[in-house]
């Protein structure tokens, strides 16, 4: 959980928003929102005091301008916080309950395992206890065995002298574009269970300052234990009942990179490199210091450099390249984690690691929400995507994240890269951004409600017209009720996700069996 502190201290040059929805009552959103009052404004929101007046006064303009937007974030946020607790216990007894009923056999299993007393009890964190999204969706078929990572990666090509040489997978494939969606929902599970489906190099628990935890989950694979031609890297996303991974979604405090733009600070404290309860860190991380001010940023970081999400990722990735010479990489990740996945070859970039950079095979994330804002994203094009695209943002429907936080015409938070956006039929559209950037009015809620009960329908009889690996289940069923409620939540999911890739056009890649 995230704490508010009041003592941040700007350090040299920074420029930054804090959102602190905690210090001020519902009294005081009201007269901020309604009134624009001064005094409750200042409450919520933090920004440096050592700034030049101009600057100080464009962030006041912004902030201003965008008033309705930061009072409704900070009333989620509210709420969130208030569930919190409700949130956490129901997902331990959600996990517990899925996992009892598949480990019995399901209902009737369990109902003559206890009339026998022959009940098998999960434990969590073994080898068979899976997540909530696991339980949503339990394809883990692309891995079972690696035949077709091999194949897709080291192809042998015959030539005319006898001799053979080596074809590359190409970015942006739709091989390799369901390999990484396999990663991203398999990146909710336990060690126990991804070092059971996959060549497993780490698994990582890395240090989340907005979150105060060890909370930031990652895992290392590469394709064969020697001489590899891949090197996965996929970021755990927002877990379904973790309140306080909504509310980063939700959060709409930033920071600014001199001369490159504005990323979420939410994000980069999940990369663990900085702290807003003492924004110099942010300095000492992101930004190129003279000696007297790094040490000065240096004051507050007990351990961070060796808990931080990105250190770690890039000391490993670091030793990976260098033990497999033929060796790309690419960083996955759904939801938070899609976020994730793309800050981390950003600051690649941002620390000038070219060499790692040039081996960059490709960023593939699903459901991702917006990092940053217009400058971050024609910053980070120019490096991503030419020659060829190495960015792809893949959206399904109605989905909410990747629709936060908040965008216009006029707005901070912007995406970029290259949108692969695949309707409720599961058509794709290659474009700039999805349709409906934000989701609000009347015309997008009733076109959403109905398209969540065609979902539903859909649903039921996916099974009849793909096959088994398709069917759904009841608790997949279940929370498609859900969607009825809250469309843009339904869609989240990564079933749909996966489906979109394996069903979207032109794919006719072999699955490997179970």
């Amino acid at each position: 959980m995230h704490q508010d502190n009041s003592g941040s201290n700007p350090g040299p040059g920074s420029n930054y928003l804090i959102v602190r929805p905690h210090r001020g009552g519902y009294r005081d959103l009201f007269q901020y929102g309604v009134r624009g009052d001064e005094t409750s404004k200042n409450k919520f929101l933090e920004r440096p005091d050592d700034h030049s007046d101009r600057t100080t006064s464009v962030i006041n303009v912004q902030a201003d301008d965008r008033r309705w937007v930061i009072v409704v974030s900070i009333l989620v946020r509210k709420i969130i916080g208030l569930l919190r607790t409700p949130m956490e216990y129901t997902g331990l007894v959600v996990d517990f309950v899925l996992n009892l009923l598949s480990a019995n056999g399901g209902l009737l299993g369990l109902v003559l395992g206890l009339i026998k007393a022959k009940v098998v009890i999960p434990e969590r964190g073994s080898v068979d206890f899976v997540s909530t999204i696991g339980q949503l969706d339990g394809r883990i078929d692309l891995y079972k065995g690696w035949s077709f990572v091999e194949q897709l990666v080291c192809m042998e090509d015959s030539v005319s002298s006898g001799s053979s040489r080596r074809v590359g997978i190409e970015p942006g494939s739709r091989g390799l574009v369901d390999l990484c969606v396999m990663a991203s929902k398999l990146a909710y599970e336990n060690a126990k269970v991804v070092e059971n489906v996959m060549n497993l190099v780490e698994f990582l628990d890395c240090w989340n300052d907005y979150q105060k935890q060890m909370s930031t989950q990652v895992f290392i694979l590469t394709d064969k234990e020697k001489d590899a031609d891949l090197i996965l890297i996929s970021f755990r996303g927002t877990e379904p009942f973790d309140a306080d991974d909504w509310g980063t979604d939700f959060d709409y405090s930033w920071y600014e990179i001199p001369n490159v733009g504005k990323l979420h600070m939410g994000f980069i404290e999940a990369m663990g490199l900085g702290t807003r309860d003492y924004t110099p860190t942010f300095d000492y991380h992101l930004v190129e210091l003279n000696s007297s001010e790094k040490e000065n940023s240096q004051k507050n970081l007990p351990e961070m450099v060796e808990r931080s999400a990105y250190y770690a990722v890039r000391e490993t990735l670091k030793r990976l390249l260098a033990e497999h010479a033929n060796a790309k990489f690419v960083v996955t990740g759904h939801s938070l984690g899609g976020a994730l996945a793309i800050l981390f070859p950003t600051l690649l970039v941002l620390k000038e690691e070219t060499e790692m950079m040039r081996r960059l095979l490709g960023v593939y994330t699903f459901g991702q929400p917006r990092i940053g804002n217009r400058e971050i994203g024609s910053f980070m094009k120019a490096k991503l995507n030419h020659p060829v695209d190495r960015y792809f943002r893949v959206v399904y429907c109605n989905d909410l994240v990747p629709r936060l936080p908040y965008d216009d015409t006029t707005f901070l938070y912007k995406h970029f890269g290259v949108c692969l956006y695949y309707d409720s039929f599961y058509n794709e559209t290659r474009a700039e951004d999805e349709p409906d950037p934000n989701p609000y009015g009347m015309r997008y809620a009733v076109l959403a409600h109905v398209n969540a009960v065609w979902e539903l329908v859909r649903g039921l009889i996916m099974g009849f017209i793909y096959g088994p690996g398709y069917r759904e289940g009841w608790f997949r069923i279940l929370f498609r009720l859900v969607g009825l409620t809250i469309p843009g939540l339904s869609d989240h999911c990564p079933t749909d996700y996966v489906n979109s890739v394996r069903l979207g056009p032109d794919y006719d890649l072999q699955m490997s069996p179970l």
